[in-house]
């Protein structure tokens, strides 16, 4: 893949790793994809499909009735290492409205749904003075309305991070009432009023900068066929599959996970995974700082 790429420019790379997708993922390719992707001439897209040709010339034939260019059963990568996730996600985005469909290199897209999530009502002025105070390192003075009390109050926080928990984005910030590293929803944010210059570095909120690696592994109560089924579904190894996490993030993978619970407390076909590496350290972080 690096001798097909290499010694090519920047857009040229780019225009042959899209044409790579579309083989790929779509099983063919023509001018006018390149041309309507990337607003470049007739000559241009004919130029790109020449030199594809040259640097990976067992990868795409001319259909003539099709009048396009369709993968061949040698087809082999050299300008893209597919990523089934990152097709997925692209997938997912233009559905959602995340990207617009003109914008994606996917095509011909496949009947797609998702279970709804709810939508958060993130102010965009408020999103706007937290991310200014992030980019200024300052405390923000927000009114925020916690489930622990009855009415929202105004307090100063000082944010350095975003957060995305699976469902709802967050400020992870210092609390100067409660002098900790806290996580903020930023939907229960309901005003900011003033910004000061913060001495409060970053770098000392601890469970944001250090990891803990979770250990899963399926239920031990499934069968060995339903065992086998787990691993595939969670790219397991051996039976065990590692999951890299921030331990101001690890109170929300595992609740995501189902882990946060005893595993007896679920049918296995419902847990289906367990945690393997489940110890007084694990046990310690687990409960990170949320202002609810």
């Amino acid at each position: 893949m690096a001798q097909a790429a290499a010694a090519l420019k920047w857009g040229v790379e780019q225009r042959l790793e899209f044409i790579e997708f579309r083989l790929f993922w779509e099983g063919g390719v023509n001018r006018a994809d390149i041309m309507e992707m990337f607003d470049v001439s007739v000559p241009q897209a004919s130029k790109d499909l020449t030199l594809y040709q040259e640097r990976a010339p067992n990868n795409a034939i001319y259909d003539k009735s099709a009048k396009r260019y369709v993968a061949s059963n040698r087809f082999q990568p050299c300008f893209l290492k597919p990523d089934p996730a990152a097709y997925l996600n692209q997938l997912r985005s233009v559905f959602e409205g995340i990207i617009d469909r003109s914008h994606a290199w996917i095509r011909q897209s496949p009947s797609y749904d998702a279970a709804p999530t709810p939508v958060r009502g993130v102010n965009a002025g408020i999103l706007r003075s937290v991310m200014a105070a992030i980019r200024m390192s300052q405390a923000i003075e927000i009114r925020y309305q916690s489930l622990s009390r009855p009415e929202p109050r105004w307090r100063w926080i000082a944010p350095h991070a975003i957060g995305f928990d699976g469902f709802r984005w967050h400020a992870r910030a210092y609390c100067e009432t409660d002098r900790t590293f806290k996580d903020f929803l930023l939907s229960r944010m309901l005003e900011t009023r003033d910004t000061r210059t913060s001495e409060v570095a970053p770098d000392t909120d601890d469970d944001w900068h250090e990891f803990v690696t979770l250990e899963i592994g399926p239920h031990p109560e499934l069968s060995e066929t339903q065992k086998k089924v787990v691993a595939l579904d969670y790219g397991m190894r051996g039976d065990k599959a590692k999951i890299r996490v921030r331990k101001a993030l690890l109170y929300y993978a595992l609740k995501r996970l189902g882990l946060d619970t005893a595993p007896a407390v679920r049918r296995p076909q419902d847990q289906q995974i367990v945690l393997l590496n489940r110890g007084p350290e694990l046990a310690a972080v687990g409960a990170t700082a949320v202002e609810g």
